[in-house]
């Protein structure tokens, strides 16, 4: 069996002279700002030590989830009861199947970092062996929650929280200054704007209601709540929010409008079509005007269309790329804001690669000459998250926008073992700007080039959020 040392070696994905000067002189050693992950603050707190590979690493990944059952693994095996050795020598099984697939990188990059794997392939023929050391680390200390951060050079972490989130984890971890990184919220108010089951919705108010102290019997109380819990995640900290939504709506409406449609769903009453799109609307900009008052950065993550297959439960990975216009209701939303001089920092992610272009081109038409990349077009999403969807990305970005100015790449993820993926991310702009010099297409000047890869893989990032815990 060949050794992955030739693989998943120092100079992985480096393949010219410059691209190596830039990765191992400029990249490798940057602390990572993961300015929007998945990772539960419950966890950090306190601090999490796991059984085993299993629980790292298969529980929540839904990546790893299709794949396995795309191999024909049973679902006993992904997301069901067998014992946790059973789960694993099955996808142990499925890694060599996936030649090609970012997961094949992702799995071996994690078995060097940070288990100091490199004379391994995973497959069914090493799975014990792996499993047996793997798991002796995981009983160390140093591969506590805490202690794979640490590992992993992470200066910051901004989770994904929900408006009625008490953050008491937050709080904890803020009382810990010595943990070596700093984790803040990130406001999520999805639920907040999703119409689609009255009952859903009313029993999420009903629990805003009681977090927040307000009764809530109209529209204005709604938002008076949301204001609260907002000014709430300021005071502990949290600068970015996010949305996750399949596209930005923005019909117009009045605000009688929008108050008779909260009435009848504070009714339990289903509101058609228009009257749905309208609601999301007046929040999203709500939404806006509120992050735009706090400084806060704000998140677009445009185009999944979710819960496909209705057979089986959600939330286990049954999503897809969507086809929804992006056009039209992003610009209509953002140049209301931009008319009142209302529109923060915002970073547009697209889940569709159709749509590289249009977002790209998007950010430009909101540039306030004043805030460098104040509209940004964020990382490769989700299925994008690859080899060919970042560069396609960064070239989209370079060719129509200012690629010096990218805040750069985040994890999306709820693993604690994903952070090789911001490598990932690294070796590949440096391979890519390492090839540039190789063809003169970009002069040979490290000091230059070197300075805009540092840049993006980390200081842009840094200076755009704004964090109070990094910068004082």
């Amino acid at each position: 069996m060949a050794s992955p040392t030739s693989f998943i070696g120092e100079d992985f994905l480096l393949t010219t002279e410059p691209a190596r000067r830039l990765y191992h002189d400029y990249a490798q050693g940057l602390p990572i700002i993961d300015y929007h992950c998945h990772l539960p603050p419950r966890e950090i707190a306190e601090d999490q030590s796991f059984e085993n590979l299993t629980r790292i690493w298969l529980d929540g990944d839904h990546y790893k989830w299709r794949a396995m059952r795309t191999c024909g693994v049973d679902e006993r095996f992904i997301t069901g009861g067998a014992p946790d050795k059973e789960r694993f020598l099955h996808w142990a099984q499925t890694v060599p199947k996936l030649l090609r697939n970012p997961l094949y990188h992702w799995t071996h990059m994690e078995l060097k970092r940070p288990f100091g794997i490199q004379d391994k392939l995973l497959s069914g023929a090493t799975a014990e062996a792996i499993w047996g050391h793997c798991n002796e680390l995981l009983a160390t200390p140093e591969f506590s929650c805490r202690g794979l951060l640490r590992q992993m050079n992470v200066e910051l972490v901004c989770t994904t929280d929900d408006p009625t989130d008490s953050l008491e984890h937050h709080r904890s971890l803020a009382a810990e200054p010595k943990a070596g990184f700093t984790v803040l919220p990130a406001w999520r108010p999805d639920p907040a704007m999703d119409v689609s089951d009255p009952e859903r919705f009313n029993a999420w108010v009903d629990r805003l209601e009681a977090v927040a102290d307000v009764s809530i019997g109209s529209f204005q109380d709604f938002m008076t709540a949301l204001r609260r819990r907002h000014e709430y995640f300021h005071g502990m900290g949290c600068r970015l929010s996010d949305h996750g939504i399949e596209r930005v709506d923005a019909e117009d409406y009045t605000l009688a409008e929008i108050g008779q449609h909260f009435s009848r769903l504070r009714c339990r009453e289903a509101l058609d079509a228009a009257s749905a799109a309208q609601f999301r609307s007046a929040m999203l900009y709500e939404f806006a005007v509120m992050d735009h008052e706090k400084d806060w950065t704000q998140q677009y993550h445009l185009g999944a269309m979710r819960d496909c297959n209705t057979r089986m439960s959600p939330t286990l990975g049954y999503d897809s790329i969507g086809d929804f216009p992006q056009a039209r209701g992003l610009a209509k939303l953002l140049d209301r804001l931009d008319a009142t001089g209302q529109l923060c920092r915002t970073i547009l992610y697209n889940l569709n690669p159709r749509d590289n272009a249009l977002m790209a081109t998007m950010c430009g038409n909101y540039q306030d000459g004043r805030t460098v990349g104040k509209l940004q077009y964020g990382s490769a999403w989700w299925f994008l998250d690859q080899l060919d969807g970042m560069r396609e990305q960064l070239d989209c970005l370079s060719n129509m926008g200012v690629l010096s100015c990218f805040v750069g790449m985040l994890t999306d993820s709820r693993s604690f073992l994903s952070y090789p993926r911001h490598e990932y991310f690294r070796r590949l702009l440096c391979s890519m700007l390492g090839e540039d010099i190789e063809k003169g297409l970009v002069p040979r000047d490290f000091e230059l080039v070197g300075g805009m890869v540092q840049d993006i893989c980390h200081h842009n990032a840094e200076r755009y959020f704004r964090f109070e815990a990094i910068n004082p």
